[in-house]
């Protein structure tokens, strides 16, 4: 009987190793169909899902009450499993290369848990060759076993676009890969019990983990043209996002707008692969260009903060400025590697005092990471300016009027990052209004 059947006939075990807005959601996916267990390093987070709480609001309180998803921080229960996912983070050091330790950490805890007969799929982003060449030693370390002949390993990268309620887990193409083919065809069949868009079989590990980089890579150099442009257009006294409309009026020209790339993927999956190229000894031009350009955008915008409170006549030092949405992108509470925070950094350094206002926002992760506290809508009063920084659903029912009693003087200054407001309207109501 292959891996495969074992699984659907509910005679082995799925483990998901790391239940963040990636593992929850494909473990309650798959716990529909086989049995799963869930495991996270994190206790309060196994108990907050244990309580029925989404800590991701990716499937709802209801749908983690309802799984039947065992959830644990205990290892000793991944050894009942046979097919483990590793979807934990991979984050970047503050000097820009790859943070491996959380994927490190996993291979160990699951080598220590590993039998016979298993597979184990990383759907973590990482650079080409860290399944085969990091990740398979560590598990043949600690489990004593051979890759193999007594496991085998694959990769499946994760497609999760955080707070996207159309294109979901189960409606978008898995891209999978396995050391041989026995392990690919497991790896596939399993996948294709819960992804309705179906499988691309990937014709090896190392060209699965070069599709994930490249994804997010591409989308961060449009990104960077698109905040170039935005530069550009604005020392010309011209509106970007009225550019942008006339150009996309052409069948084929590609639909991205200016803004802050954050976030745990966008902003970070480019450097693994330069650091990958560095490492074979090709310094990347284009990429780097490109994240160098959406590094700074956070200044920037800063800048244009502070250039229009010195035309409404402001006192720079002191200046109240209310920022509304923290997290990396809308509708969605993760706030890491937000850039939001280099805006606020910058301000705070010209002496500005300001304030955050983010009702989606994860509270604890915003202190933590940030040391920042939010505020309620009803405590922002007699500000200088207001910054419209994540277009959250919430924030979008805000009207012009409704801003306009938030500020105390008769020039209040607008910035308006993602164009949520119509500028000729802020205009005739004495708004001093700038957009990327």
């Amino acid at each position: 009987m292959s891996l495969y059947e074992a699984i659907k006939d509910r005679n082995e075990k799925i483990c998901v190793i790391g239940l963040g807005y990636v593992g929850m959601p494909l473990a309650v996916s798959f716990a529909k169909v086989a049995d799963v267990v869930g495991f996270d390093i994190s206790r309060g987070k196994i108990q907050q899902y244990q309580s029925g709480i989404d800590v991701t609001k990716e499937v709802g309180n209801e749908a983690i009450k309802e799984t039947t998803v065992e959830f644990t921080f205990e290892e000793k229960f991944l050894r009942d499993c046979k097919f483990h996912i590793v979807a934990v983070p991979t984050p970047i050091n503050t000097d820009k290369t790859p943070d491996l330790g959380p994927v490190k950490g996993a291979s160990r805890t699951v080598g220590r848990n590993l039998t016979k007969g298993s597979i184990v799929v990383f759907e973590s982003t990482v650079f080409p060759g860290v399944t085969e060449d990091i990740c398979v030693p560590i598990l043949e370390k600690e489990s004593g076993l051979k890759c193999g002949v007594d496991f085998k390993v694959g990769y499946s990268p994760e497609r999760i676009n955080p707070g996207d309620k159309v294109h979901r887990l189960e409606s978008i193409v898995k891209v999978v890969s396995g050391m041989d083919e026995e392990s690919l065809n497991d790896i596939a069949s399993i996948y294709e019990l819960i992804i309705d868009a179906g499988v691309h079989r990937a014709e090896s590990i190392r060209v699965a983990e070069a599709a994930k980089v490249i994804e997010n890579s591409q989308r961060d150099i449009n990104i960077a043209f698109m905040n170039e442009l935005s530069i550009i257009f604005n020392k010309m006294g011209i509106d970007t996002k009225a550019v942008l409309e006339a150009a996309g009026t052409k069948w084929n020209f590609l639909n991205f707008s200016p803004g802050l790339v954050g976030g745990h993927c966008i902003g970070v999956d480019p450097y693994y692969l330069t650091y990958k190229a560095e490492e074979i000894g090709y310094h990347s031009q284009i990429i780097l260009s490109g994240r160098k350009i959406n590094d700074d955008m956070g200044k920037y915008v800063a800048e244009n903060t502070v250039k229009n409170l010195i035309k409404a006549d402001k006192q720079i030092k002191g200046a109240k400025v209310a920022i509304f949405g923290v997290t990396f992108k809308e509708n969605c509470p993760d706030v890491r590697n937000t850039k939001v925070v280099d805006i606020i950094n910058e301000l705070e350094e010209y002496g500005i005092e300001v304030k955050v206002v983010d009702p989606l926002a994860d509270k604890e992760d915003l202190w933590r990471e940030y040391r920042i506290n939010p505020c309620n809508i009803e405590e922002i009063k007699d500000m200088d300016a207001l910054i419209f920084a994540v277009p959250h659903e919430e924030f979008k029912t805000i009207g012009l009027d409704e801003i306009r009693k938030m500020y105390w003087n008769h020039k209040p200054v607008l910035i308006d990052i993602k164009g949520m407001f119509d500028r000729k309207s802020a205009e005739k109501m004495n708004y001093l209004y700038w957009r990327l």
